[in-house]
């Protein structure tokens, strides 16, 4: 199903690979070059002011899943493009302006109804003042709710889970005062939380913010991210015991990370260890450069020019 373009005044508002160290057998100036170079590459991971921009995933049914978002979550429809040489759509949701929040950009491939949502991928988290009104709301548009309001295992935190029309499921998190960011977290799983929690500190600069076990259901969780989870959007990377791999299906694509300059920001993820799946270079049909990298697992995260970025949303 082709979605027909919303106008402006219709919307709301406005495996990354690790090599193994191997001995240099250059001369020792080319081994100096060399700690350098990369000595320069990690000291822009640094200075890089990044920032989570959005997460992307494909639906079937564009219409259906805005007004899903808007009913049940409250979430405002922030802008829309089609792009016809391309044959796909987006539409960028969320609860704030994307120059300072947080956003979901859904993507709707002409003709493709359905996705695989695969065992990797976990969830969305929204962080709620009430989960068992939030829960209510769900329910009255008929929406499923997955996992009923409660105290998380083994702790205090209310949560609660459901389930959009896509099958993507989304964590209720109950949380009190003044929620800045509600659009809490991205939950995916991974077969290594060690090397993974390498790769999001050292290759994309991210701050391991805390990590929990649980022995009694057998997982260690790891939050990460660019700032405090009480104010921005983070990796919520899970580790089930013993589990080392999973499917990633081809629904969930993948989470865009705001670069001051995604030339300089590829060669810090070559120096880091981390492979390049898309070189550096402007996107079909848009102009915004981006570059594309994967994780251990497979996860992809696209680093977006930020100048380019803003100009979108002008």
């Amino acid at each position: 199903m082709r979605v027909a373009a919303i106008s402006l005044q219709q919307a709301v508002c406005r495996p990354a690979t690790f090599l193994k160290p191997t001995i240099s057998r250059s001369p020792p100036r080319a081994r100096r070059m060399s700690v350098s170079v990369n000595a320069s590459a990690a000291d822009w991971a640094k200075q890089d002011e990044r920032r989570m921009l959005h997460a992307v995933y494909r639906v079937g049914n564009m219409d259906e899943y805005i007004k899903y978002m808007q009913d049940c979550f409250g979430m405002q429809l922030l802008r829309y493009r089609d792009i016809p040489d391309e044959k796909y759509s987006n539409a960028f949701l969320g609860f704030g302006p994307e120059t300072t929040h947080f956003a979901i950009e859904l993507t709707y491939n002409y003709d493709v109804e359905e996705y695989d949502l695969g065992s990797g991928f976990g969830h969305f988290g929204i962080a709620v003042n009430d989960v068992y009104k939030t829960v209510d709301a769900v329910k009255a548009k008929n929406g499923v709710v997955s996992r009923e309001p409660g105290p998380v295992k083994g702790g205090k935190t209310t949560i609660a889970f459901v389930k959009d029309p896509t099958g993507y499921s989304w964590e209720l998190i109950g949380r009190e005062g003044s929620i800045r960011e509600p659009l809490a977290q991205v939950m995916l799983r991974v077969g290594d939380l060690d090397r993974s929690i390498k790769f999001y500190t050292e290759v994309l600069g991210m701050k391991l913010l805390r990590t929990r076990e649980n022995p009694e259901y057998k997982y260690t969780l790891a939050f990460l991210g660019y700032g405090d989870e009480n104010d921005t959007c983070v990796f919520e990377l899970t580790y089930n015991w013993g589990k080392t791999e999973y499917d990633r299906g081809n629904a969930y694509a993948q989470v865009a990370i705001s670069t001051k300059d995604v030339y300089k920001t590829a060669e810090q993820v070559k120096s880091a260890g981390g492979t390049v799946t898309r070189e550096p270079g402007p996107v079909p049909g848009i102009g915004t450069k981006i570059t594309a990298v994967t994780d251990p697992d497979g996860w992809k995260v696209v680093f977006v020019d930020e100048e380019d970025f803003l100009k979108e949303l002008e």
